[in-house]
């Protein structure tokens, strides 16, 4: 009785597995997770948006969120199995400039990058792949290398500062991909600017190389959604007796069991 509280709902009707199945999965072979601390990362703007920060007197964070992740795989020379992983990723920075300490902020958004290289292993295979989803003349999708895959959540911002702008430090148009562009008004110049904004954040990242494999598991039955679909109504009062009452949101909840109130000191 203890085995069956484990198993699929549909798993429940049944005594055992029906049969055995075999199943196309990513196996992941290797990964790795890491916490980096990124130190005065540069952040670029755009022609329009660099004219607010230099004449900011000061410049506060309000977000940073992950805009993309770029990922090259290459095997290691003379070590069979293991790969390289080189990372990119672009930040989108969102920034208040005070010009004056009594006028409002402007809000400001830029660009800040990073780069690293993992190494993993990720076995050896030398087949290709074509499948009926390739469109005709496009060949096949070679599988010889695994398969890079890269967890991130939103980065923590931990500093922000101004900092003047000495000869020699940019110069010319700054190459970014065009995806990262788009999404920006304006283009890319590094000069003439007389202020540059650093930033520092906190990453939370995990790395994996996998490749697909059959794989055989047991099969209980088919899943067959156990309840039936609500149907939308066009009465928001009728909705809005469904929501539950927010009570978390009225009465802030207590310290955990074990925590120490940190306005208790140590006697």
């Amino acid at each position: 009785m203890a085995e069956q509280k484990n198993m699929p709902p549909a798993a429940s009707n049944s005594a055992c597995f029906k049969e055995a199945v075999c199943i196309d999965a990513g196996r992941v072979y290797d990964s790795c997770s890491d916490k980096d601390c990124l130190e005065d990362l540069q952040v670029y703007f755009t022609d329009t948006e660099q004219a607010k920060i230099d004449r900011a007197l000061t410049v506060k964070t309000k977000s940073v969120e992950v805009m993309n992740v770029f990922l090259e795989v290459e095997p290691i020379p003379f070590n069979r199995g293991f790969y390289s992983v080189d990372l990119t990723f672009y930040f989108h920075v969102r920034l208040a400039a005070y010009c004056t300490p009594v006028s409002p902020a402007e809000t400001v958004h830029g660009v800040a990058f990073f780069s690293k290289k993992v190494i993993l292993y990720g076995s050896e295979g030398s087949v290709k792949v074509y499948t009926s989803e390739a469109q005709w003349g496009q060949g096949g999708v070679s599988s010889n290398s695994p398969r890079a895959v890269v967890q991130v959540v939103d980065p923590v911002a931990l500093s922000c500062r101004l900092s003047e702008v000495s000869e020699g430090d940019c110069c010319g148009e700054i190459n970014f991909p065009e995806c990262v562009c788009s999404c920006f008004e304006g283009s890319f110049c590094g000069c003439p600017v007389t202020r540059k904004v650093l930033i520092t954040i906190g990453l939370f990242t995990i790395v994996q190389l996998e490749r697909p494999v059959q794989m055989l598991v047991p099969a209980y039955d088919f899943c067959v959604p156990g309840k039936e679909c609500v149907s939308s109504t066009d009465d928001p009062c009728e909705v809005f007796k469904h929501i539950k009452f927010p009570t978390a949101e009225f009465f802030p909840p207590k310290l955990e069991d074990g925590e120490t109130d940190p306005s208790c000191c140590a006697r």
